[in-house]
Protein backbone atom coordinates (compact mmCIF):
# COMPACT_ATOMS: atom_id res chain seq x y z
CA UNK A 1 0.00 0.00 0.00
CA UNK A 2 2.51 2.68 1.16
CA UNK A 3 4.46 1.63 -2.64
CA UNK A 4 1.16 2.33 -4.49
CA UNK A 5 0.30 5.50 -2.67
CA UNK A 6 4.05 6.98 -3.13
CA UNK A 7 3.92 5.84 -6.61
CA UNK A 8 0.74 7.62 -7.63
CA UNK A 9 1.78 10.99 -5.58
CA UNK A 10 4.60 11.31 -3.28
CA UNK A 11 2.81 13.81 -1.41
CA UNK A 12 -0.15 11.60 -1.10
CA UNK A 13 2.12 9.79 1.26
CA UNK A 14 2.89 13.01 3.15
CA UNK A 15 -0.92 13.62 3.67
CA UNK A 16 -1.14 10.08 5.01
CA UNK A 17 1.78 9.99 7.44
CA UNK A 18 1.53 13.85 8.63
CA UNK A 19 -1.95 14.64 8.11
CA UNK A 20 -3.65 17.47 6.40
CA UNK A 21 -1.84 20.22 8.73
CA UNK A 22 1.44 20.46 6.86
CA UNK A 23 3.58 22.89 8.93
CA UNK A 24 3.51 26.66 7.33
CA UNK A 25 7.19 27.68 6.18
CA UNK A 26 7.64 31.28 6.56
CA UNK A 27 9.78 33.59 4.91
CA UNK A 28 9.14 36.75 7.29
CA UNK A 29 7.12 36.95 10.34
CA UNK A 30 4.24 38.56 8.41
CA UNK A 31 4.89 37.26 5.18
CA UNK A 32 3.60 33.61 4.30
CA UNK A 33 5.39 31.89 1.46
CA UNK A 34 2.12 30.45 0.43
CA UNK A 35 -1.41 31.75 0.25
CA UNK A 36 -3.27 29.44 2.96
CA UNK A 37 -5.89 29.20 1.64
CA UNK A 38 -4.78 27.64 -1.63
CA UNK A 39 -2.26 25.57 0.20
CA UNK A 40 -4.91 24.04 2.07
CA UNK A 41 -7.69 23.23 -0.78
CA UNK A 42 -4.67 21.50 -2.44
CA UNK A 43 -3.94 19.61 0.93
CA UNK A 44 -7.81 18.96 1.18
CA UNK A 45 -7.14 17.39 -2.37
CA UNK A 46 -4.64 15.71 -1.89
CA UNK A 47 -6.00 14.13 1.82
CA UNK A 48 -9.04 12.97 -0.05
CA UNK A 49 -7.45 11.35 -3.35
CA UNK A 50 -5.46 9.44 -0.32
CA UNK A 51 -8.55 8.58 1.30
CA UNK A 52 -10.25 7.01 -1.92
CA UNK A 53 -6.64 4.95 -2.83
CA UNK A 54 -6.87 3.30 0.65
CA UNK A 55 -10.33 2.97 0.60
CA UNK A 56 -10.49 1.10 -2.47
CA UNK A 57 -7.98 -1.23 -0.53
CA UNK A 58 -9.76 -2.27 2.01
CA UNK A 59 -12.16 -5.32 2.86
CA UNK A 60 -15.65 -4.47 3.89
CA UNK A 61 -14.57 -5.54 7.65
CA UNK A 62 -11.49 -2.80 7.80
CA UNK A 63 -13.57 -0.05 5.79
CA UNK A 64 -16.25 -0.25 8.36
CA UNK A 65 -13.94 0.65 11.27
CA UNK A 66 -12.00 3.52 9.49
CA UNK A 67 -14.92 4.79 7.08
CA UNK A 68 -15.95 7.55 9.49
CA UNK A 69 -12.32 8.93 10.10
CA UNK A 70 -11.80 12.05 8.36
CA UNK A 71 -7.69 12.27 7.67
CA UNK A 72 -5.88 9.84 6.17
CA UNK A 73 -3.76 9.97 8.94
CA UNK A 74 -5.75 8.71 11.49
CA UNK A 75 -6.95 6.38 8.72
CA UNK A 76 -3.39 5.03 8.47
CA UNK A 77 -2.79 4.35 12.31
CA UNK A 78 -6.05 2.71 12.94
CA UNK A 79 -5.08 0.15 9.95
CA UNK A 80 -1.92 -0.36 11.21
CA UNK A 81 -3.07 -0.87 14.82
CA UNK A 82 -6.15 -3.77 13.34
CA UNK A 83 -2.86 -5.60 11.71
CA UNK A 84 -0.72 -5.28 14.83
CA UNK A 85 -3.30 -6.86 16.85
CA UNK A 86 -3.93 -9.45 13.89
CA UNK A 87 -0.11 -10.22 14.12
CA UNK A 88 0.16 -10.92 17.42
CA UNK A 89 -3.01 -12.55 17.64
CA UNK A 90 -1.61 -15.02 14.76
CA UNK A 91 2.04 -15.58 16.53
CA UNK A 92 0.44 -16.66 19.94
CA UNK A 93 -2.01 -19.10 17.83
CA UNK A 94 0.90 -20.36 15.80
CA UNK A 95 2.81 -20.60 19.20
CA UNK A 96 -0.16 -22.98 20.98
CA UNK A 97 -0.59 -24.82 18.05
CA UNK A 98 3.70 -25.13 18.11
CA UNK A 99 3.61 -26.32 21.99
CA UNK A 100 0.50 -28.24 21.72
CA UNK A 101 2.80 -30.16 19.00
CA UNK A 102 5.58 -30.84 20.78
CA UNK A 103 3.70 -31.76 23.81
CA UNK A 104 1.80 -34.51 21.85
CA UNK A 105 5.16 -35.64 20.13
CA UNK A 106 6.12 -36.01 24.03
CA UNK A 107 3.28 -37.82 25.38
CA UNK A 108 4.02 -40.38 22.28
CA UNK A 109 7.60 -40.56 22.73
CA UNK A 110 6.53 -41.59 26.58
CA UNK A 111 4.16 -44.05 25.44
CA UNK A 112 7.28 -45.70 23.25
CA UNK A 113 9.57 -46.27 25.70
Amino acid sequence: MTSFIQSVDYDLWDIVVLGPEMPKETISKTRMRYDEKEKEKEMMKLNSKAKHIIFYALSSNEFDHISSCNSTKVIWDKLEDMHKVKNVERTISCLMALKESESESDEEDASEG
